[in-house]
């Protein structure tokens, strides 16, 4: 029986040009700038973990990479929504951090370092084939979906990733990213920028 589930939608833009070659080497491909940068933000919708409610809150997990994801070496630092309890904190961090299970510990091998937790208040919008969030001053980011032209309304999608959020993204544009926190520096609005975005479902 599961300890912990939850559910929502999730959005992210990086450093990459698009189509970012993390995805379709299943990360060994060395990032177009060399590192990569990323900001991965999920919205629960509904979650509950040991009993804690986890329902209506986001929180942003920070990425850097000095060179190929495979590599390891990645330093991860956490943004959980403000309005989170302190056990609401613990249990998204536990979830966030792979140290409750589930798809994150799958990534923790390739974890360097933890850069910290912050707590900001976060705003995630979704509309149609537009995702926007803003974690106070150090995120904010949004993308557009690749507009399908055989399924209206929806994004072209890649399957059978390795992505830890969801193995099928919709593929995006990121329309703005700017990123100031644990050392991770990045501002872009270029419109040539890489995002995802995806419903997710956890558990473990």
């Amino acid at each position: 029986m599961s300890t912990w589930q939850i559910s929502g939608q999730y959005m992210e833009t990086c450093n990459c040009a698009f189509l970012c070659p993390c995805i379709a080497s299943n990360l060994t491909a060395r990032p177009t700038e060399g590192d990569c940068k990323a900001a991965v933000t999920l919205h629960i919708d509904k979650g509950v973990k040991d009993g804690i409610k986890l329902d209506g809150l986001s929180f942003v997990v920070m990425m850097h990479s000095p060179g190929a994801m495979g590599e390891g070496n990645i330093t991860v630092g956490l943004i959980v929504d403000d309005s989170a309890s302190d056990q609401q904190l613990d249990a998204i961090s536990a979830i966030a951090t792979g140290s409750a299970g589930g798809p994150m510990a799958a990534l923790a091998p390739l974890v360097g370092k933890i850069a910290g937790v912050e707590r900001r208040p976060i705003r995630f919008e979704a509309d149609g084939l537009n995702r926007s969030m803003s974690a106070g001053e150090l995120v904010d980011q949004a993308c557009e979906g690749i507009a399908s032209a055989v399924a209206p309304g929806q994004a072209i999608g890649i399957d059978n990733t390795a992505h830890p959020v969801n193995s099928r993204l919709s593929l995006a544009k990121a329309k703005r990213s700017s990123f100031h926190a644990f050392g991770i520096d990045w501002d872009d609005a270029t419109g040539t920028r890489n995002g995802h975005f995806a419903p997710f479902a956890w558990a473990a």
